[in-house]
């Protein structure tokens, strides 16, 4: 096997240079016209008369369809092509901001974001696969970790700047919407979809695919392996207790935080002046990602804490952010409310390398992929419960109590991973 070689973007073929630089405008792009409506949709949501627990029913809808497609479709790219599979997710993604620019009826809505579930699950993975192929062909031996990092930060700069001028958008042009009858938010919708339009063509032209003969008989065979999937790796979990126990942690995990990340927007906006409210929404957004990323990249130096116990790590993570839950739950002011939060988020970075090291270190690569999708699975599962029973108990009661009982399931995953550090502990003897 060939040494390989240490990073250098001067020192690479300008084929390999324009590569990486190709990539990093598609993903700025993609990731930008997502941005734009990640900050209001919440809001968006609200002002088209639904409740919080409507709200919650329909990022359930998503994660059940990113659920029910992902697995299916995860092996599409490999047989017909990449850049086939990630036109039809773009598709996918302009037909649900068509289909929510032009309605307010819930089951619409519920379409339009099954859409975006069907997107989500053709995108995974496709042009990153593409990308690694291309480059590797372009610098053979060359480290490609570096060069995938280039692109993964023009992905969060998308996301984020997409955040702020999303949340801008309806404050600057909100007034001319209404007077044309739209809703103020669907300035952002519409900006998303012609940044969309964008990454179609920018897609087209200078993504660069060796055609592949269109398989149907790929697309059948992947949903016919749906059961065995599903089936092989509930077999691997069940023969190795401590990919069980980090599975339910994880989907008890999902139950408490993914809904405080979906209905913050709906807490927060009521503590802010009317004028500039959507904005300070979208930077705050762009905020939370970056927050995200920063608390990645501390993640290896607080497993040192630990002495790279990774279960520990995770159950401490844990037990924080139950508290800090429950302390954001109880904020009334902006300043504090988006203190905390900003915690919250570092805190949620944090916890995803420990997760993914326990996890790859119990599996072979031969298995590892299938526990992957399986991970996405269950994770995508516990997130859909958790906005079902977080939307159902703050239309009854409020958000803060919603939230704070919530951090209930963060107690949960706390002692699971409690068992997980004397499960690990055993089998390492």
């Amino acid at each position: 096997m060939a040494t390989e070689l240490e990073f250098c973007f001067a020192a690479l073929s300008s084929s390999a240079r324009r590569h990486i630089r190709v990539f990093q405008i598609h993903q700025f792009l993609d990731r930008f016209a997502m941005g734009l409506t990640v900050a209001v949709v919440t809001l968006a949501l609200t002002d088209r008369g639904m409740d919080l627990f409507q709200i919650s029913l329909l990022f359930g809808v998503y994660s059940l369809t990113t659920m029910a497609m992902e697995l299916p479709f995860g092996g599409l790219a490999d047989s017909i092509g990449r850049k086939p599979v990630f036109l039809t997710a773009v598709v996918a993604s302009l037909i649900s901001l068509a289909l929510f620019l032009s309605t307010s009826e819930f089951l619409v809505l519920a379409l339009s974001f099954a859409f975006i579930g069907f997107g989500r699950a053709l995108r995974s993975g496709t042009l990153d696969a593409w990308f690694v192929e291309t480059f590797t062909a372009a610098a053979p031996n060359v480290d490609v970790q570096p060069a995938l990092a280039k692109a993964q930060w023009a992905n969060a700069v998308g996301l984020a700047i997409g955040a702020v001028v999303g949340g801008f958008l309806p404050d600057l042009l909100g007034p001319v919407a209404e007077r044309f009858g739209f809703s103020i938010y669907d300035a952002s919708y519409v900006a998303s979809f012609g940044v969309m339009l964008g990454v179609f063509v920018f897609t087209m032209l200078a993504i660069v695919e060796n055609p592949r003969p269109m398989n149907v008989a790929a697309l059948k065979n992947a949903f016919e392996n749906v059961p065995t999937v599903i089936k092989d790796a509930s077999l691997l979990a069940v023969k190795h207790p401590a990919l069980s126990i980090l599975l339910a942690a994880l989907a008890f995990f999902l139950m408490a935080t993914n809904p405080v990340e979906v209905i913050w927007p709906t807490h927060a906006k009521p503590m802010l002046d009317e004028g500039y409210a959507n904005t300070v929404i979208g930077v705050v957004t762009a905020t939370y990602f970056f927050s995200i990323a920063l608390g990645g990249s501390l993640s290896p130096h607080i497993s040192r804490i630990f002495k790279r116990r990774h279960a520990k790590t995770l159950a401490a993570t844990f037990a924080c952010l139950a508290g800090i839950q429950i302390a954001l739950a109880l904020q009334g002011g902006i300043i504090g409310f988006v203190t905390v939060f900003i915690l919250f988020s570092v805190i949620l970075g944090v916890s995803e390398t420990p997760a993914s090291s326990i996890l790859h270190h119990c599996v072979e690569d031969r298995q590892r992929s299938t526990m992957l999708s399986l991970r996405s699975l269950i994770q995508q599962l516990g997130a859909a419960l958790g906005l079902v029973f977080t939307g159902a108990v703050a239309e009854i009661y409020s958000t803060p109590i919603a939230w704070i009982l919530g951090a209930g399931f963060l107690l949960i995953a706390v002692m699971l991973t409690l068992v997980l550090v004397r499960r690990l502990a055993l089998e390492s003897r």
